[in-house]
């Protein structure tokens, strides 16, 4: 690092050079304050040993300027009045203060430990601009640091890449984050819902129409990202067709025979298991291996719960500010009521959950019947009203009529299912038509009702 030394003795300058010897610290020396303040606007020092008594004024007058600079220098203050000078300086933003006399051990030892923090200073404020970059996208567990991982070597490359997940789980928030990070973020991000286009639309809606004005999505994308949005919902002739553009690169609008090429890095997303659907038949195996160039996992909520609180409190926070409302809390039950739920709905039921308790719950204190209340309308809404405790089966066996309640054909449906998958739950979840969120959920109910009973 560059460190700039301000004081008054030249034959301390030099002795303080000499101590500094070996640190690997590249030192320039001066003796006023004028030539301090030039140097710190010609030779933008890292570091700044500052004498406060100089022959032209009070360093601590520098000290106050080097507040403005951009980078911020850190400033070790010297002082030969005691330690009351020292910690004066530090109120004034000095990283440190030595008092005179000193030994060249202490000298070093000093710098050095300003030179540390001001590395640690400098990363946390890179990690701040990436995780402004990452939007949204929140989490301190194990698996969001993994997708933190993914999105940036992501944002460093043209690859295309496949985002996968179940609903909910954020995965438009991730692609944006790619888009954000790399070097097309001043370009388009542009949506395409693959589940929203039929095969006669997609070309249409991709590649535009000869002679018309209306620019397909893919020319709207120029210069930036092209986000697939559940992409294997596509059919294999509407496969085919996004195939030739991910291969050539280029495409040609409907009715015209001209190719025209295409400026667009592709992200995708599916929240089905692509391997799965390639062996089903469903995915061409060629559209699976080019778009499964750099794979991006989406964590479900049941793998990140250490994240639900932090989340929670910030949609609250978040939501009150929007709605112009007073800031609402978690009482120790409401968390752990929290904690203990799977959210089968993921961030998104989370952040649903949350916007409504903020405008139906009137006490700034969330208690846990407020979210048993919201999550039990919810699971009812979803045709589900075993989860979190709310109202079970009311028998284990077949009714005075001899018919077997709905929810134990259900469950012996679903366990049938996964023995002939050999546990495979997402296997038995497509062989069943269902999300595999749904049988999780629906297992863990079940498991958390043989435990009551």
């Amino acid at each position: 690092m560059k460190t700039l030394i301000v004081e008054d003795s030249s034959t301390l300058c030099a002795i303080y050079s000499q101590y500094l010897d070996g640190s690997g610290l590249e030192i320039t020396a001066v003796e006023t304050l004028a030539a301090a303040r030039a140097a710190l606007l010609d030779w933008h020092p890292h570091l700044v040993l500052l004498d406060i008594e100089l022959p032209d004024g009070n360093g601590l007058d520098l000290l106050a300027e080097t507040e403005r600079l951009t980078p911020q220098p850190a400033v070790v203050v010297m002082t030969g009045h005691g330690a009351e000078h020292g910690e004066q300086a530090i109120q004034r933003g000095a990283a440190d203060f030595l008092t005179k006399p000193f030994d060249a051990s202490r000298l070093r030892v000093t710098l050095l430990n300003a030179a540390e923090k001001l590395k640690l200073s400098q990363q946390v404020a890179q990690l701040a601009v990436k995780r402004a970059h990452l939007g949204p996208l929140k989490g301190s567990s194990s698996a969001m640091q993994s997708v933190y991982e993914t999105v940036e070597s992501l944002a460093g490359t043209l690859a295309t890449a496949f985002i996968m997940g179940e609903s909910g789980t954020g995965k438009e928030l991730a692609a944006r984050a790619i888009h954000q990070l790399s070097a097309r973020a001043p370009g388009p991000f542009v949506v395409v819902d693959c589940a929203a286009l039929a095969v006669d639309q997609l070309e249409r809606a991709l590649f535009g129409i000869e002679g018309d004005d209306a620019q397909g999505l893919v020319a709207q994308a120029a210069d930036g990202t092209l986000f697939l949005d559940e992409v294997c919902s596509l059919g294999f002739a509407s496969q085919s067709t996004l195939l030739r553009l991910i291969q050539h690169g280029t495409y040609r609008p409907v009715g015209s025979s001209a190719e025209v090429a295409a400026d667009v890095r592709i992200i995708a997303s599916t929240n089905r298991d692509p391997l799965l659907e390639m062996r089903e038949g469903r995915l061409r195996e060629d559209l699976y291996y080019r778009l499964h160039v750099v794979p991006l996992r989406m964590p479900s909520m049941r793998e990140r719960s250490e994240d639900v609180l932090m989340l929670a409190t910030s949609f609250l926070d978040r939501f009150a500010q929007e709605e112009g409302k007073e800031p609402r809390q978690l009482s120790d039950g409401a968390a752990q009521a929290m904690k203990g739920y799977s959210w089968p709905g993921n961030v998104r039921q989370l952040e649903n959950t949350m916007r409504q308790l903020l405008l139906t719950t009137a006490a700034t204190e969330i208690d846990a019947s407020a979210i048993h209340q919201v999550i039990s309308v919810t699971e009812i809404s979803a045709g589900d009203s075993s989860a979190m405790g709310l109202s079970g089966p009311a028998q284990d066996g077949p009714g005075l009529l001899g018919i077997q309640p709905l929810w134990m054909t259900e469950k012996k449906a679903i366990e049938e299912a996964i023995a002939a998958c050999d546990g495979n739950i997402n296997r038995a979840a497509q062989q069943l038509e269902v999300a595999p969120s749904t049988i999780y959920r629906k297992l863990q109910a079940w498991k958390a009702q043989n435990l009551k009973t």
